[in-house]
């Protein structure tokens, strides 16, 4: 649907936006867009790779628009914004992220849509490399890097261009968006409080799942169960109901190893990536496989080269026997896994964490900081800064004090310091040999190029 089509993408730089940009841009459209970032200046590489793929960048005033466009842009983002004013202006069609991704996904004859609270981006990636390795040349949109399919002339892989037939992709509940989606496989991974009520979040998942030909659903999971009852279920999970079973977990040094049960055949697979949540999220993506004809043998080969995905317990180096790791966890749930990983081998933790916005910390900060309360050893030390702010009329009264406040309460040893240098700073001061300092969050790039700030400042001996 993309050929001879031209989009303006109002933000391209995002994590939504930039893979669908180089979807339809694989696919004959012209592209260009503009980004908030890009005019401040923030991740100056990201823009001139893009700039590298025949897209032209604007500054976000409106300069770029021109007639015979369609508009992408985030529903959130305000008809003050002068993309936006320019495109009402001449008339032009909006789609949201949303609404164009669902256009390609549900025009696909195999579409595998990813749906859940966490694990969504790593089940997506194992599932795009289990089908590219099959060789069904499957188009992939995430919402990050997949290691697997980067490069350097591709460093920001977060989409794979193959064929319109075959079409995986994240889905959002957050903004309920979910529900344009129709799936030949719909796949959730867990269900937990996030950005929506329980209570919404079980409807739309419900409605997921009964829309889908095959819906491959978390039997470890107390929130998903209700969904186990659907008429279309593979379910999969370490508890014995499971349909696609796992057993035998065993924590590695540089992975993870465990058994899978499925059709009295046991598989033995190995992934490069660690933690138990990890697991669950390969047999996820083994599930959905099976759904559209791959065996679970090829499967589990497949995922032994698993190179996992940018920000997703990602190590970016070791110095002076210090470990610095980059992770995306940013919700109660994905924190928690997150922790147990950390747990799984011995040494302190060090963590960093900034969150990813002001409004989430209103929504779940209590459950937020129960994750972090429960999740912490002894020895471990939480440094939050202030939340991610990139301008608007978000409510800024609940911080990160009251985050902090809320773990030290529960037992937690966890300290605010204002600014992202601060925090860094006071780390490294304490950091000794043998321990792991984490940067966690979302909603920022440059969280990335922090850690390695901080590797790079990790004196050697």
């Amino acid at each position: 649907m993309a050929e001879n089509k031209s989009y303006f993408f109002c933000g391209i730089g995002g994590s939504g936006m930039l893979p669908l940009a180089m979807i339809v841009a694989g696919r004959g459209a012209a592209v260009s867009g503009s980004d908030r970032s890009h005019d401040q200046g923030r991740s100056p590489g990201k823009f001139d790779w893009i700039e590298s793929r025949d897209i032209r960048l604007f500054p976000q005033d409106g300069s770029g628009v021109a007639a015979g466009q369609t508009l992408v842009a985030s529903a959130a983002v305000e008809d003050s914004v002068p993309d936006i004013a320019a495109a009402n202006q001449l008339g032009l069609p909006r789609m949201t992220r949303a609404d164009l991704n669902a256009a390609l996904f549900n025009d696909a004859d195999q579409a595998i849509g990813v749906g859940g609270t966490s694990g969504k981006s790593t089940v997506t990636g194992m599932i795009g490399w289990i089908l590219e390795r099959a060789g069904r040349k499957p188009t992939v949109m995430n919402g990050a890097v997949m290691r697997n399919f980067a490069s350097d002339e591709m460093p920001f892989a977060s989409a794979l261009v193959g064929e319109a037939a075959t079409y995986v992709s994240e889905v959002d509940e957050s903004d309920g968006s979910i529900a344009f989606y129709n799936p030949f496989v719909a796949v959730i991974t867990n269900i937990s409080l996030d950005h929506k009520s329980l209570e919404e979040l079980h409807q739309l998942f419900g409605d997921f799942a009964d829309r889908a030909r095959v819906a491959v659903v978390n039997a470890d999971d107390p929130e998903s169960a209700p969904l186990l009852k659907g008429r279309n279920i593979a379910s999969f999970g370490f508890a014995g109901t499971a349909g696609m079973r796992g057993s035998d977990f065993e924590a590695l040094p540089d992975g993870c190893r465990f058994t899978v049960d499925f059709s009295s055949a046991r598989h033995d697979v190995r992934l490069r990536m660690p933690g138990r949540h990890n697991a669950s999220n390969a047999l996820a993506a083994i599930t959905a496989a099976r759904a559209v004809g791959i065996s679970v043998k090829d499967s589990a080969a497949a995922l032994a080269d698993f190179a996992g995905l940018a920000r997703r317990y990602e190590v970016l180096g070791q110095v002076n026997g210090v470990t610095v790791i980059d992770d995306f966890a940013h919700n109660p749930d994905k924190v928690a896994a997150t922790l147990a990983a950390v747990a799984e081998l011995p040494g302190r933790a060090l963590l960093f964490f900034q969150p990813h916005g002001y409004g989430p910390l209103r929504q779940m900060g209590k459950e937020l900081a129960a994750s972090f309360a429960r999740g912490m050893r002894d020895g471990d030390k939480l440094y939050v800064c202030d939340p991610v702010y990139f301008g608007g009329t978000v409510d800024r009264t609940v911080g990160s004090e009251a985050l902090v406040a809320a773990i030290v309460d529960g037992g937690g040893d966890a300290v605010h310091l204002t600014t992202r240098a601060a925090c860094g700073a006071a780390m490294l001061d304490d950091a000794k040999i043998g321990d792991r300092i984490l940067i966690l969050g979302a909603r920022d790039d440059t969280l990335t190029e922090f850690g390695r700030e901080l590797l790079g400042k990790l004196a050697p001996a």
